[in-house]
């Protein structure tokens, strides 16, 4: 493990990071430093906050969802969360990103 990376457990639908693999249902695995973790952690609270204002958004019936900016940003705030994990995850959270094609092409 290179130096001053903890082992850290993500679980995508519920925004979570854990440091114990068994405190909750994880989906990926990486290896980050404080300052990645805090990146990820940022990430999470703006998808959260960024859900809040699509709620909110729910209820204006004549907003379609092709002009609805608050669902792009939802979009870009995913996108942002699995590239951060295919960059510090283990090989098989690789693999399964990359199997999901969710990433731009680089």
């Amino acid at each position: 493990m290179p130096e001053g990376k903890k082992t850290y457990y993500i679980n995508i639908s519920d925004g979570e990071i854990q440091s114990v693999s068994t405190a909750s249902p994880w989906n990926f695995k990486i290896e980050a430093n404080d300052e990645e973790i805090t990146a990820l952690r940022e990430i999470f609270d703006q998808g959260h906050s960024t859900g809040w204002q699509n709620f909110m958004r729910a209820h204006v019936p004549y907003v379609q969802y092709h002009y609805d900016r608050e669902n792009d940003a939802l979009d870009r705030q995913l996108i942002q969360t699995y590239e951060m994990i295919y960059k510090l995850g283990d090989e098989e959270a690789r693999n399964h990103i990359e199997s999901m094609g969710i990433l731009p092409e680089k």
